[in-house]
């Protein structure tokens, strides 16, 4: 028996729910094509939306595509359906990014460990707040390790060491826009101030930037860059701030798009533990640096993204496009 067609107000919301995702700046570099014949939603970069300056192989642009992709499996097992994933369906297409055929499950088929992290699509939010100086409990970095690797990933959790070595590449990072005129190019395209940042339908509107840090060593990124934005304050941020690395054996498209959905699915877990969390890929945004973010002891995986994982506010919720914007059905 042939399967009906998904409704529109179905792939609609579908769509909603995976957009949902971080992506570096907030640009939102993806399109959703929905083959409403085949029940099939196709995952496409939006090329207009990659950042040359910052993300010249357009690695962060994948890994974002991947975030969103997580959430989209996410929704789709919440609405009692069974997604099929195809990384890279078609090798002459470089723009399509995967395929996603929905079928209803079988009896008992529903992924339910996908369709627990559901609630946590709206809750999860970029902080870029002070958290406590708090441990993270065992048990729970385990859980968040064992979700990275659901998605063919690893998360480690540095010690004190190679924390302070990354923190440092993080500065150097800092260091280098400082002297580079043509550094912030991607983040003056991507954040907005003023007036704009209340009507913004993408990039980090001022009132996500955060406070200015005045003490500690948490490494939270300066969206004002060298302009200055009224009522921000500076507080200390935490001195032992909790990090993780997550890694792919791999570097290629389709181990940063593993690296995306593993990292929402990481998300999504440390915000149904209320974690507050934030990301950086500062330091990694540098192939140099990058390179000196590895394991020095095993030499082996591609550090994808730094977290940072705590007690503490979750950060207010940044602007998405209009569904109608990034949809087409066919």
């Amino acid at each position: 028996m042939a399967e009906r067609p998904l409704d529109e107000k179905t792939v609609t919301t579908l769509v909603a729910e995976a957009t949902a995702a971080p992506s570096m700046h907030n640009a939102q570099p993806w399109r959703f094509r929905h083959l409403s014949g085949e029940r099939v939603l196709q995952l496409r970069a939006d090329p207009d939306r990659a950042m040359p300056r910052s993300d010249p192989d357009n690695r962060a642009l994948h890994i974002g595509c991947g975030a969103a992709l997580l959430n989209l499996r996410v929704a789709a097992a919440h609405a009692e359906l069974a997604p099929e994933t195809t990384l890279l369906p078609e090798p002459d297409d470089p723009l399509l990014l995967a395929a996603v055929r929905l079928p209803d499950p079988v009896e008992g088929g529903r992924d339910e460990e996908l369709a627990r992290l559901h609630p946590a699509i709206r809750q999860r939010h970029t902080s870029r707040h002070p958290f406590a100086e708090k441990d993270i409990p065992e048990d729970l970095r385990t859980t968040l390790q064992e979700a990275a690797a659901r998605e063919g990933a690893t998360l480690a959790f540095p010690g004190p060491w190679r924390a302070e070595n990354l923190l440092d590449l993080v500065r150097d990072a800092e260091s280098r826009d400082t002297m580079d005129p043509d550094a912030d190019q991607d983040l003056v395209r991507w954040t907005r101030l003023g007036a704009e940042a209340d009507t913004a339908v993408d990039g980090v509107p001022e009132y996500a930037f955060g406070p200015r840090r005045r003490d500690g060593k948490a490494p939270v990124r300066d969206f004002s860059g060298r302009r200055p934005v009224a009522d921000r304050g500076t507080t200390a941020f935490e001195h032992t701030p909790h990090l993780a690395l997550l890694s792919t054996r791999g570097e290629g498209p389709v181990d940063w798009l593993r690296a995306g959905q593993a990292l929402e699915r990481v998300l999504l877990e440390a915000t149904l533990a209320d974690l507050a969390t934030s990301l950086t890929s500062h330091a990694l945004e540098d192939r140099e640096l990058r390179l000196l973010a590895r394991d020095p002891a095993s030499g082996i995986g591609q550090v994808q993204m730094v977290l940072r994982l705590g007690y503490g506010p979750r950060g207010p919720a940044t602007p998405r496009r209009p569904v109608r914007e990034v949809l087409e059905i066919t």
